[in-house]
């Protein structure tokens, strides 16, 4: 009954989130890959050493998180079924981040809609990697529906494709692989060559769910009568013109479903980014009603996700 544990696990990220009281595995991650990457950058001095040093930082991560979570549930085995199906469920709720993202969504929205702007700031600041502090309203509502679209991949459907797969262990393992590439896949003098292969691997372990998450989009904005003809296509037409391989379909989907435009310039560190355009440029305008809307979808697409996926492993399962 893996996937019972899948669905609730789901469930419970929808109804309490990541509590703060509770130690978060990907926290202890991200501590994991900083200490490691001090060690490795003492000997990794050239190109080659840094590809190196950064395809065995990701093979340890792997080997330490996959190894570490199916020993930490065989544990809980050893104790009793019942507490080995609580931790399965509650490692596999902290790769998924559904309620996480729709929190923020709403926080930016109840700034912007009380003309909050530097408090909405403030917030989007938190969830970007680019520059925020010359956004205006719209360069906000952008970036935070962006983010939630992009996450959709991410944090919602990606997690649940491997905890289907090979429950919490693999889920672990994916959740590692994200925040390698979060925290050292740039394409900067830093990490152009260190951050390699995490950048690398994070792009393969999503190019499934990133197309399984464009199907779901599309469905779900049926279900929510948003325009589902005009999400496929703009997915179709507008997907690749992303730098990620994986990110341009849940952002060209949300686009399309909502008659918006994302994409245009970004600023990192005062450097101009141009992302090319993804929907309609003579679409709805960019204001803050259109967070509430990207959140449903956000919602939708992961509620469909968690069925899918519990139905297609009782259909395998006999």
């Amino acid at each position: 009954m893996e996937w019972a544990a899948v669905l609730i696990a789901f469930l419970l990220d929808l109804v309490i989130g990541d509590p703060k009281f509770l130690p978060h595995p990907v926290k202890l991650i991200g501590s994991l890959i900083n200490k490691t990457e001090a060690c490795l950058r003492l000997f990794a001095h050239d190109e080659v050493k840094q590809r190196l040093a950064g395809i065995f930082l990701v093979l340890f991560i792997l080997i330490v998180v996959y190894g570490g979570t199916a020993g930490l549930c065989w544990l809980a085995t050893q104790v009793s079924p019942i507490l080995q199906y609580i931790v399965i469920v509650w490692l596999i709720s902290t790769t998924i981040a559904a309620r996480g993202l729709a929190d923020v969504g709403g926080i930016v929205y109840r700034h912007l809609a009380k003309k909050e702007t530097e408090q909405a700031r403030e917030i989007v600041n938190g969830i970007v990697g680019r520059d925020t502090e010359n956004m205006d309203e719209r360069e906000m509502v952008r970036a935070t529906v962006e983010t939630l679209a992009e996450n959709i991949v991410d944090a919602i459907v990606a997690p649940l494709f491997y905890a289907f797969l090979g429950g919490a262990p693999l889920a672990m393992a994916y959740r590692a692989v994200n925040t390698l590439d979060s925290m050292v896949g740039y394409r900067n003098p830093q990490y152009f060559y260190f951050g390699w292969a995490s950048a690398r691997l994070d792009d393969l372990a999503n190019y499934i769910p990133a197309r399984i998450t464009g199907l779901l989009l599309v469905i779900a904005a049926f279900f929510c009568r948003y325009q589902a003809t005009e999400a496929v296509r703009i997915i179709l037409r507008d997907s690749g013109k992303h730098p990620s391989p994986n990110s341009g379909i849940p952002e060209s989907g949300v686009a399309g479903a909502l008659g918006i435009c994302l994409g245009g310039t970004n600023y990192y560190g005062g450097v101009p980014s141009y992302r090319p355009l993804m929907g309609n440029p003579s679409g709805r305008e960019l204001d803050y009603s259109v967070i509430p809307e990207a959140v449903k979808l956000l919602y939708g697409t992961g509620i469909l996700a968690v069925l899918c996926g519990a139905v297609l492993c009782c259909f395998f399962s006999g």
